[in-house]
């Protein structure tokens, strides 16, 4: 009997399972598209791989041996798993099927990010998207971690192992209570009127480069006065409804809540904003996040 490494070449396995269909050597080559002494050479060759005879040869064609025909439905079960394991491999490296493990960012939902990944799902239906939501910094730390393959995200990210592309930009606005003076006749405020109010932010550790941007362009002389922290923007905006604080929130998280008690009013120019992006490993080769990424373009 041949060695098992033999058996990384299946081309004599699918001869067989033609004959086994055919029963005829003649009728199996032509279906084969080879000569029919090459397909009983090759017959042969698995019989001695074997080590067992598959076929009784006649004039009139051939038969099955119990053995041979016991291994035609293994072989004919075996093929079909290897060209079905075939077919997904060639999705894989074509962006069909496999897995997106996507994070959103708790701030934006909505808009181009839910935009881009409909057009995603349309465009490659047998992708399974995993999706989760978390705050930037945790997104960032999956991505790290091999945890996740692309994940939206708050920029400035500043991990030389991720890459990072802009997917939308954003109006900050001012949230203010509603019997706030500068919510009294004000479509825009300025920066010197909001300068020393009482302010709520959630945390910086939940997203370093959005909190820092953030007060950098609405409180750009310093004169930030962080007097209460909530842990995601609707907290936020209950705490300005209360009528003590004041915040500058995302335009889009801001409206799609509209919470009672609390009023939006737009800056004045310089009109602040902050970005939406997407991040992944810069090194990934996964498909499915290459197709991701082709629609950014």
């Amino acid at each position: 009997m041949d060695t098992p490494g033999a058996w990384s070449d299946l081309r004599r396995l699918r001869y067989f399972v033609v004959l086994a269909d055919e029963l005829h050597f003649t009728r199996a080559a032509a279906r084969l598209r080879i000569a029919q002494p090459a397909l009983s050479q090759q017959i042969r060759a698995l019989e001695r791989q074997l080590g067992v005879p598959l076929v009784h040869r006649t004039s009139r064609g051939c038969a099955l041996t119990e053995v041979g025909a016991r291994v035609a439905d293994e072989a004919t079960r075996l093929l079909s798993d290897v060209d079905a394991a075939i077919a997904r491999i060639r999705d894989l490296v074509r962006g069909r099927g496999g897995r997106l493990r996507l994070a959103y960012t708790r701030s934006a939902r909505g808009g181009r990010v839910d935009a881009l990944i409909a057009r995603f799902r349309a465009a490659h239906p047998d992708v399974e998207v995993v999706s989760e939501t978390a705050w930037t910094a945790p997104n960032v730390a999956g991505l790290l971690a091999g945890r996740l393959d692309a994940a939206f995200v708050r920029p400035p990210v500043y991990e030389p192992a991720l890459a990072c592309r802009t997917v939308d930009t954003e109006e900050l606005l001012l949230a203010l209570p509603a019997a706030h003076p500068l919510a009294a006749g004000r479509r825009r405020v300025s920066r010197a009127e909001v300068a020393g109010l009482p302010a709520v932010m959630w945390p910086r550790e939940n997203g370093p480069g959005m909190f820092d941007r953030t007060i950098a362009q609405v409180w750009p002389d310093g004169d930030f006065r962080l007097v209460r922290q909530e842990p995601d923007d609707e907290q936020l905006l209950r705490a300005v409804a209360q009528g003590d604080v004041v915040a500058a929130v995302p335009a889009g998280r801001a409206r799609a809540l509209r919470l009672p008690g609390v009023r939006l009013r737009r800056f004045t120019a310089p009109t602040p904003t902050v970005d939406v992006g997407l991040a992944w490993p810069a090194e990934s080769t996964n498909p499915a996040l290459l197709a991701l990424l082709a629609l950014l373009d």
